[in-house]
């Protein structure tokens, strides 16, 4: 006699069967349009120039930058965050070719612009790391401590020659106390009530940035503990997620990513604003250098590292590989 209801009823392992079964009842999907590229242009470069500590990533030349920015439209991505790399020799303690119209940034900034036009989003690292000699985040007082007021100060003129060459939206990455609230005024004082603040609203003082330092050629003295966050906190976040909300951020991010997956869960169920997380250079070139070593399956590591990113919260991505992903992804789709 056939015996019915014998343990286990319940088999989630159905759901697993197939390719076609696990595509069809996936939770979490990436999409072309979840993913933004980080790019790094270097002032004077006549060929793209390696970055040794992130394989496959290069300082741009202003034409390669254009190229970039046009397979980025071609792959579906949402947008680009351009990130200027000027001669050493220009640097000051002001940072002062962060707010030259004729800047690195500002030029890459109008050359990408007429290039992809509304076609792709173009988003500017508003930060003056990349443009001063001691390589702090801002402007420093006679103790070589970093003046949050007089910094502010800079931001607001930051904004403003950004969004003249051709912003769309403006990445405050410094962690300075009021920067929101200034940067959205100073936008407004000259019309560009379009353009968008995308907050570092969770920025952690991170081991993870390593090689990021040597992307934009940073000449930091010490180290930010001061205006980064510490990683120890989470409660912290939601602070700082409250005063940017209120000071008029469009979106807010977390970065770095993985290793904070809990936090950027927290702010996702906290906002009803687009929230995006930042995959940064550490854990680009972790993966690239296992990868090379042959201890994981690089694809199937990048994939799912994002989608983790994804699952936790994240709307939007900042990812080295957004445009080799998005390709892939267009390809399956």
């Amino acid at each position: 006699m056939t015996t019915y209801g014998s343990f286990p009823g319940a088999r989630p392992r159905r759901l697993r069967t197939t390719p076609a079964m696990r595509r069809m009842v996936a939770e979490t999907r990436l999409h072309p349009a979840d993913l933004i590229l980080p790019a790094f242009v270097r002032e004077g470069a006549d060929e793209p120039v390696p970055i040794g500590a992130m394989p496959g990533v290069v300082q741009h030349t202003r034409d390669t930058l254009k190229k970039a920015a046009a397979e980025a439209v071609a792959a579906g991505i949402s947008g680009i965050m351009l990130f200027g790399v000027p001669e050493e020799s220009k640097k000051d303690a002001l940072g002062t070719p962060g707010t030259d119209p004729d800047g690195i940034l500002q030029v890459a900034l109008r050359d990408v612009r007429a290039e992809v036009g509304d076609d792709l989003l173009v988003m500017s690292d508003l930060c003056l790391d990349e443009f001063t000699d001691h390589g702090h985040c801002g402007v420093l007082d006679e103790r070589g401590r970093v003046d949050n007021d007089a910094t502010l100060e800079r931001y607001a003129e930051m904004a403003q020659v950004q969004a003249d060459a051709g912003a769309h939206v403006v990445g405050p990455s410094g962690m300075m106390d009021g920067q929101i609230g200034v940067i959205r005024d100073a936008l407004d004082q000259i019309g560009r009530e379009d353009v968008a603040v995308l907050a570092y609203t969770a920025k952690y003082a991170s081991a993870f940035y390593g090689p990021f330092r040597e992307a934009v050629g940073s000449s930091l003295q010490g180290d930010r503990k001061t205006y980064q966050q510490d990683p120890a906190n989470v409660r912290e976040s939601m602070r700082e997620l409250a005063l940017d909300l209120e000071e008029g951020a469009d979106m807010v991010m977390v970065k770095p990513a993985g290793p904070y997956l809990d936090v950027l869960a927290k702010v996702a169920d906290a906002v009803d604003v687009p929230v995006a997380a930042y995959q940064i250079s550490g854990e680009y070139s972790m993966i690239e250098a296992a990868a090379e070593k042959g201890w994981i399956d690089r694809d199937r590591a990048i994939l799912e590292a994002l989608t983790g990113i994804k699952r936790a919260g994240a709307q939007n991505i900042l990812t080295y590989w957004a445009t080799e992903v998005a390709q892939k992804l267009g390809a399956v789709q």
